[in-house]
């Protein structure tokens, strides 16, 4: 081949945008029917120069994803508006993925979900639950202090044969058993070995103020039949008394059995030596008594200190 032009069959007319150029359209180049050779590519050419600034040209609105030609300015959207041939890094396989979440809780990992509201409510529901069986189990339960009636702290009652340490006053409230269980004043009962009668001592709770005297004498006694026991069983016996102001005792008998322990008549009035008026006070003991008739003796024997002044004589049950 020899240097020169040889037409437009030469190599130089293969240069698919010798169209372009005056030299190229001298030799015939034309731009290609199909727009660069490419598939779906747009037929829309100008030539280098061409496009004039602040001019509006009419385009076809391009698909996603299709490559505008040469020359060929993108259409865009309004400020703030975004562009419709625009597609993230992320719409692309193997592209970055994006770290804005969606405003909503939706499908997907936890990581992109808000807190999990669920098991807030399950553990809140389950925290009162907790609470209301407390309460019902403390108050169906009670205090067991409240069932013992008041028994705990309660001492034994003496024995038969044992006489009351300190007197205890007859109950104000009494059963129809004890309320008709019989008691006696002094001037009712029999006496025995040189006890007598008197009412110059103020004091005394019996009838006309009528008490049993004489009774620091050996052999002295004051006897009481006892009648109308409801039925068989431990009654208990109070006496009222006056001491000069110092203890006393006497022996105490049921149905003809004298008691191991002495009755004990002891100053509990803490009066003064010697003042029988202020001495008068109260004791009791525990006496076994058969349903129907029974007999209570008190008497002075030796060993006794039996000074003393006899009133009343009354039971209640045991």
């Amino acid at each position: 081949m020899t240097p020169g032009s040889n037409g437009a069959s030469t190599p130089e007319d293969d240069d698919p945008f010798g169209y372009l150029y005056a030299d190229g359209q001298a030799r015939g180049a034309q731009p290609p029917s199909g727009g660069y050779g490419y598939p779906n590519a747009v037929n829309r050419v100008r030539a280098v120069g061409e496009r004039k600034y602040g001019q509006q040209a009419a385009q076809a609105p391009q698909q996603p994803g299709q490559t505008a030609a040469y020359g060929q300015v993108p259409q865009q959207g309004g400020y703030g508006q975004p562009n419709a041939n625009y597609q993230a890094p992320e719409a692309f396989p193997g592209g970055a993925p994006t770290t804005r979440q969606s405003a909503h809780g939706g499908g997907g990992g936890g990581r992109g979900r808000g807190p999990n509201t669920k098991g807030l409510l399950i553990g809140a529901i389950a925290v009162v639950a907790a609470v209301v069986i407390g309460i019902s189990v403390a108050m169906l339960g009670g205090d067991d202090s409240e069932n013992t009636g008041g028994d705990t702290g309660a001492s034994s009652a003496p024995s038969a044969d044992e006489s009351a340490g300190e007197p205890s006053r007859k109950p104000s409230e009494q059963t129809d058993d004890e309320a008709a269980l019989p008691e006696i004043d002094a001037k009712a009962l029999l006496l025995g070995g040189g006890a007598t009668t008197a009412s110059d001592i103020s004091g005394a709770k019996a009838d006309g103020g009528t008490y049993v005297t004489g009774f620091n004498t050996p052999g002295a006694s004051v006897t009481w039949n006892v009648n109308g026991i409801p039925k068989k069983g431990q009654y208990r016996l109070y006496v009222n008394y006056g001491v000069p102001g110092k203890d006393a005792d006497a022996t105490l008998s049921v149905n003809g059995t004298a008691q191991t322990r002495p009755l004990n008549m002891k100053n509990f009035a803490n009066a003064a030596e010697g003042d029988y008026e202020k001495g008068w006070t109260e004791t009791w003991a525990n006496v076994q008594l058969n349903k129907g008739t029974n007999t209570i003796k008190i008497s002075c024997e030796q060993g006794n200190q039996c000074d003393v002044n006899l009133d009343q004589l009354y039971l209640v049950k045991e």
